[in-house]
C-alpha cells in the first residue's frame, strides 16, 4: 500500500513541474503520460484524485475526466440510458455492445471532454479507464484526443500495465499497441 501512496506523492510533485507542464523532455512528442497502478489499488486511487481535485496549493489547474461519467452523460445526452438494461435482457451483451460501439465513439468523448480556451497551467487527467471498458478503448481515444489536446498534457490514471509499447488493462486483458505516451512514474 505505501508503494501506490508513495508513487501518487511524486505524482502531485510532478504534476506541477514546468518541465511537465510544458512537455519538455519528451523529444517533441505528444505530451501524454501514463499512470499505471495495480487494479487492486483502485479505491486509493480515487482517494488520491479526490483529494487532488480539491487541492487548493496546486501549481496547475487540473482538469479531471471520469470517462465512465463522461460515457453516462452521453447516453444521457442520446436519451438511451433508460432503455440499455432492457435491451440487454432481450438481445444479450454481445448485441448490447455492438450497438453502444456503433452509436457512441471517440467524437461523442471528444466533443464531452473538450474545453476553451486552454490556459497555460491546464492538466487533463482522465480517470475511470476500468470503469468505462469495455465501452471505450483508451488507446484509440488518445489516439484521436491528441489534435485538440496538443497543448495540454494528459494523465491517464490506468489500471493496468503500459510498456511503452503496448497497454493491458487490469493486467490481464489483450494489449493494445499504443506507443505515443510515456511512463509517468516508473
Amino acid at each position: 500500500m505505501s508503494d501506490i501512496k508513495e508513487r501518487l506523492d511524486k505524482v502531485r510533485v510532478l504534476i506541477q513541474e514546468p518541465e511537465f507542464l510544458e512537455g519538455k523532455g519528451l523529444s517533441n512528442e505528444v505530451n501524454i503520460r501514463i499512470f499505471c497502478y495495480e487494479p487492486e489499488n483502485e479505491m486509493v486511487v480515487r482517494h488520491f484524485v479526490n483529494q487532488l481535485e480539491t487541492d487548493q496549493s496546486l501549481d496547475c489547474h487540473l482538469i479531471v475526466c471520469n470517462l465512465y461519467k463522461t460515457f453516462l452523460s452521453i447516453c444521457d445526452d442520446m436519451d438511451i440510458t433508460d432503455a440499455i438494461p432492457d435491451m440487454e435482457e432481450a438481445d444479450g451483451s454481445v448485441y448490447l455492445l455492438e450497438q453502444l460501439n456503433s452509436a457512441i465513439g471517440n467524437g461523442e468523448f471528444i466533443d464531452k471532454i473538450q474545453y476553451e480556451p486552454h490556459e497555460p497551467g491546464d492538466v487533463l487527467m482522465l480517470t475511470g479507464v476500468g470503469e468505462v471498458f469495455p465501452f471505450m478503448r483508451i488507446h484509440t481515444l488518445l489516439e484521436a484526443l491528441q489534435p485538440y489536446f496538443s497543448d495540454v498534457p494528459i494523465l491517464v490514471m490506468y489500471p493496468g500495465e503500459f510498456d511503452g509499447r503496448h497497454v493491458k488493462l487490469f493486467n490481464r486483458l489483450t494489449p493494445n499497441d499504443y506507443y505515443r505516451a510515456f511512463n509517468v512514474i516508473d
